[in-house]
């Protein structure tokens, strides 16, 4: 399981031009599932996406998590994070999950998220999503969980 976080501001997802998911100050994560993730790798991402310490603390150093400061959770599906792009001009999408398989783990990730951490929104599976967030720092990290 891959995930992108960002630090963000506010961030907010729109499918055909209704908001379906908003968080102010937190983290937003583009999550993608590979062939052969199940429920290890969703429990271990979900206590990295909470406990990853990427907020400043009173000395200015990243040493606080999304659970020490109490902001939001954002998790959009984005299946293109597992694509292999080491050669050519195309990526190729075989080492993401096929869809049926990719579901059924996110929508587990995020369950398993929201009964850890108040705050959790989504975006929608499958869906041409547009994703609005103000990254800040700019903060931007690659999570994998084998």
């Amino acid at each position: 399981m891959i995930a992108l976080i960002q630090r963000v501001s506010s961030a907010h997802v729109e499918v055909d031009g209704e908001s379906i998911g908003a968080i102010g100050a937190g983290l937003l994560a583009l999550v993608a599932v590979e062939p052969g993730d199940g429920e290890t790798q969703a429990r271990r991402m979900v206590e990295r996406l909470l406990g990853y310490r990427v907020f400043a603390d009173e000395a200015g150093k990243m040493n606080r998590s999304l659970t020490d400061t109490g902001g939001g959770l954002l998790l959009v599906s984005q299946f293109t994070l597992a694509a292999d792009t080491r050669k050519g001009m195309r990526p190729s999408f075989t080492s993401a999950a096929a869809p049926e398989e990719g579901r059924l783990w996110f929508d587990r990730l995020v369950d398993l998220a929201r009964a850890a951490y108040p705050g959790v929104e989504t975006g929608r599976f499958g869906a041409h999503m547009m994703v609005h967030l103000c990254n800040d720092g700019p903060a931007t990290f690659h999570l994998e969980v084998r």
